[in-house]
């Protein structure tokens, strides 16, 4: 199942992408994907929803694709979580999972602007596999069971500030927190409709190129790790979003480093959860 929300920022409504590739409304019947909707067993109401009125209302096409689930409460971020982007960094690969938080307020529907912001110099990109959370975690004892706690999975750009990142006090939130820097979706796919979350190609364009061209089976930390590791130091709630790395290629790993100025265009795509369009625009 395709998770998918529309309309204007602020107004956001809860849908589904059906099978021929039509933004159906569900608001009549749920009111959000959001904590609520996932910890009381929200996904099987859909299907039972779905049974009754298989052909919801459709979107209109010129509604505003949004974040595919509501404003989380908490963006936890995996650091340096592919080998080939470590070394660009000129950074050892980690022995534990690096962790940071972005600001909830940075998710964005997939076609919103990345927004440069003020005196900014050093704007960059990062695909990355996002992962939702659908009920609470808390000291989980295994990684196989961390599987059953994951709603699904989406496209996010975790757009980084490198100057206030590294050269601001060594402060990664700072760095990551800025106005629109999580463009998320284009859909949430639920967890039971990818195959093989450890084998998905992620790649990324800046104005027609191609930066960055992985694969999750290269992660450091596997999803399923990561989400039981976290949960030996915080709960995870339902509807929390994991960013679990970037492979190589950002633009600060360009010799010399290239980073996105106003009129830049980014391209994003992960197997099976669609694509994601940006267009830089300054603060």
């Amino acid at each position: 199942m395709k998770l998918i929300r529309f309309g204007n920022p602020g107004a956001e409504r809860p849908g589904i992408l059906d099978e021929h590739n039509v933004r159906r409304d569900l608001s009549d019947r749920f009111s959000d994907w959001d904590r609520e909707f996932f910890n009381k067993g929200g996904l099987e109401e859909i299907e039972a929803y779905l049974s009754i009125n298989p052909r919801p209302t459709a979107v209109a096409d010129d509604e505003r694709w949004a974040a595919p689930i509501a404003r989380p409460g908490k963006v936890i971020c995996i650091g340096l979580n592919y080998s080939d982007h470590a070394k660009e960094s000129n950074m050892e690969i980690p022995k534990e999972p690096i962790i940071f938080q972005k600001g909830a307020n940075t998710v964005v529907g997939p076609y919103d602007p990345i927004i440069i912001p003020r005196d900014s110099e050093k704007t960059d990109w990062e695909v990355e596999l996002g992962v939702v959370i659908g009920k609470n975690a808390r000291y989980l004892q295994t990684r196989e069971e961390a599987a059953s706690y994951i709603a699904g999975y989406t496209v996010v750009n975790d757009v980084s500030e490198r100057a206030f990142q590294l050269e601001r006090g060594g402060q990664w939130t700072k760095g990551k927190s800025c106005d629109n820097f999580s463009p998320m979706g284009p859909w949430l796919l639920t967890a039971d409709k990818v195959d093989d979350v450890h084998n998905l190609r992620l790649q990324l364009r800046v104005n027609g190129q191609t930066m960055q061209d992985g694969n999750t089976r290269n992660l450091i930390f596997d999803v399923y790790y990561i989400v039981h590791y976290l949960s030996q130091f915080m709960t995870l709630e339902a509807g929390d979003l994991i960013l679990t790395g970037t492979p190589a290629g950002v633009g600060l790993g360009m010799k010399p480093p290239l980073y996105l100025k106003a009129g830049d265009t980014v391209e994003l795509i992960i197997d099976g959860l669609g694509e994601q369009k940006q267009v830089c625009e300054p603060a």
